[in-house]
């Protein structure tokens, strides 16, 4: 099953309970980002009705495993976890309530699972070193933020953020996001992100892309590794990723540098074009 979507970058809002969720028709779906603080708050209750009634055919949820119970019972299926994910001490669980029987149905099944197969033969392996002679590797500024949306809008045709829009990378950069960059010859020529929650003590790693010019020359790998001690001189202690289940590229990229396999989101997230399921990394920093 391929969906393909084309209207506009979904929507964040805070709900009444202090949950945050991003939700729209970009990516068909409601994102629980971050449950809010308030243990009481039954939120299949909310969001299953916001569901129905915007006509979205997924809702996926990212929560600590102690409100796991809520969801199951009211329908929502685990498609993965991260353990010690909050504060390096709870799990989190990845939990997913389908709208739609095409939404929840998977199709290269075989493709995918030997995708991770291949990748997760890779953990540990090798990697080439950085060459430095042409490559250097920065902390984006906001003087960068013009020529990243360039690279973003040439290297993915559609995805689940705005990354596309300077505005949008200029103010995620100022509050919760730091950006990585490559230089060849003066000019940024690939990029990446953490996304950092520091309630949680996690990041997210992401947002990598390489101009194809470049492509072949392992940057995500050494982009991935310098992120990786930032976080660590911000006492983060949870580094993870969701990739395209797809990319062995990427899939090899996490895996190579120690991450385990957290699980498969179905059909989960609008990226390259269409709505294609992602694959969860993980790894605690030491």
């Amino acid at each position: 099953m391929t969906i393909t979507c084309s209207t506009a970058s979904d929507t964040i809002e805070r709900l009444p309970c202090g949950a945050v969720i991003q939700h729209g028709a970009y990516n068909d779906r409601i994102y629980l980002m971050q449950a809010g603080s308030d243990p009481s708050a039954d939120l299949p209750e909310v969001l299953i009705p916001m569901a129905e009634r915007m006509g979205y055919s997924k809702i996926f949820a990212k929560i600590p495993e102690a409100r796991g119970d809520t969801f199951e019972q009211a329908d929502f299926v685990q498609e993965g976890s991260i353990p010690d994910f909050y504060n390096g001490v709870d799990d989190a669980l990845f939990m997913a309530y389908f709208l739609s029987e095409d939404r929840a149905r998977e199709e290269r099944v075989d493709r995918l699972n030997e995708v991770r197969q291949i990748a997760q033969s890779k953990r540990g392996a090798a990697i080439r070193p950085l060459d430095t002679a042409r490559f250097h590797i920065k902390r984006c500024a906001p003087a960068d933020v013009e020529r990243m949306a360039e690279i973003y809008r040439s290297v993915f045709p559609s995805y689940p953020f705005p990354i596309h829009d300077p505005g949008y990378l200029l103010k995620t950069m100022k509050s919760h996001v730091e950006y990585y960059g490559v230089e060849h010859a003066g000019a940024l020529i690939a990029l990446s992100s953490a996304e950092v929650d520091r309630s949680a003590a996690a990041a997210e790693m992401t947002d990598f892309a390489t101009l194809p010019a470049f492509r072949g020359n392992g940057l995500a790998v050494h982009l991935l590794r310098e992120m990786e001690q930032g976080m660590l001189r911000s006492a983060i202690k949870t580094s993870y990723t969701i990739a395209r289940a797809v990319s062995a590229g990427m899939n090899i990229t996490f895996a190579k540098l120690g991450y385990r396999f957290g699980g498969r989101l179905k059909n989960n997230t609008n990226i390259s074009g269409s709505i294609e399921s992602m694959n969860v990394w993980y790894k605690e920093l030491v």
